[in-house]
């Protein structure tokens, strides 16, 4: 595919997305229906259209619509580019512009527009933010780093380097965590090198390494990973000491991929069904990794940034607090129990620490650590209790 018709596909995708079908079954739809595109092709493809989610209301003030043409001339437009050479009428190249939209566009406005936020989320940016939340907002309409982490029960993060570097992907070490890299070259071929497949490295940000090395673990304790989903934070607790893990998720088909990723790193894992947590209580950690409105990782995921309404953020709310009295009840006396969010929002973060402590006075409030893309990372916000 020229560059040109990577951008008209890319046209197709985001009307598609604006018409409401979510951007993954777009994008699998485009590629089914595209068997002549390669690799290249749509990896090109995706990040054009990954982008415009991410600068999508810029991305139409500057290309005068909120439509995939819009977009992709908004987005042109940015990156300084001849627009002429992209909108050329070429075979599958998008058509000449018009004079209205050739005419057309403008500079964004400040506020939700240059920010690239709904409206309603301003305030709780600022709020949340202060004087950050410009600079923020402008980070996560870039593409988030690859960051790697090393599973030290297997090789230390020097020898993780050196393999990766034998099949062409070559990282640095980031400040972030002792285990974290950052994939500098090379992170398509992440998933077929000898090192993600031995079960030394694993996909996860440096933010989430770092709130799991902050926790209290200590070889013997008995573990819960209350949400825990993929199972991330579970094997990167594994590999920091010898414990006695469960893993729980409300929904166990979020954990379908756990036993294997277990089996790869060399670890054991209990996985618990929903009504099975009280079986094996009291545990000495309890950590909660919440349902969250992913603030903190809008980069990776920018769809989430316009799917959040403040109907949907008040619900996580409640849910967040929801957990935080369930996981109270299973953590032992002297036991410990870190509340964790990929959030940049106060009321998902402080606000709900500051709820628990009200309702809980029998709860010490041991420490709270965030981090910020300003440094990175993710967003990230971790609290940890002790009774």
């Amino acid at each position: 595919m020229t560059p040109a018709a990577r951008v008209q596909a890319a046209i197709g995708i985001l009307d598609e997305y604006l018409s409401g079908k979510p951007v993954e079954q777009a994008l699998t739809g485009w590629a089914r229906r595209s068997r002549y595109a390669g690799s290249g092709d749509r990896a090109a493809v995706r990040d054009h259209v990954f982008a415009a989610l991410r600068n999508l209301r810029s991305f139409a003030a500057l290309g005068g619509a909120m439509s995939g043409r819009g977009l992709m001339l908004g987005a042109t437009r940015a990156a300084g580019e001849d627009v002429d050479a992209v909108f050329c009428g070429a075979t599958y190249a998008p058509a000449p512009l018009t004079p209205i939209e050739r005419a057309g566009g403008r500079n964004p406005e400040p506020g939700g527009e240059a920010m690239d936020l709904p409206d309603w989320l301003i305030g709780h940016f600022k709020r949340s933010l202060g004087e950050r939340a410009e600079a923020v907002a402008e980070m996560l309409k870039q593409r988030a780093p690859v960051h790697l982490r090393v599973n030290t029960a297997k090789a230390d993060r020097e020898h993780a380097r050196r393999l990766l570097h034998e099949d062409g992907i070559v990282c640095a070490v980031h400040p972030a965590a002792d285990t974290a890299l950052e994939v500098e070259e090379g992170a398509r071929r992440i998933r077929n090198s000898q090192a993600y497949r031995s079960g030394i490295v694993e996909l996860q940000d440096g933010a989430s390494q770092a709130a799991v090395q902050a926790l209290p673990l200590r070889d013997g304790m008995r573990v819960l990973d209350f949400c825990a989903g993929g199972g991330g934070k579970t094997l990167a607790m594994a590999a920091r000491a010898k414990l006695a893990l469960f893993a729980h998720d409300e929904n166990p088909a979020r954990m379908s991929d756990l036993p294997a990723r277990a089996l790869r790193a060399g670890t054991d894992v209990t996985i618990l069904q929903p009504d099975d947590p009280q079986i094996a209580v009291p545990f000495d950690l309890v950590v909660c990794d919440v349902p969250c409105s992913g603030s903190g990782t809008w980069r990776r995921s920018p769809e989430g940034k316009w799917k959040l309404t403040p109907q949907t953020l008040d619900a996580l709310c409640e849910t967040q607090a929801q957990i935080l009295r369930q996981a109270a009840r299973l953590v032992a006396p002297g036991g410990v129990l870190a509340y964790m969010t990929c959030s940049l929002i106060d009321i998902e973060n402080e606000a709900q620490v500051a709820d628990f402590k009200e309702e809980n006075r029998d709860w010490k409030l041991l420490e709270t650590t965030s981090w910020s893309l300003l440094e990175g990372t993710d967003g990230f916000f971790l609290a940890q209790f002790s009774r």
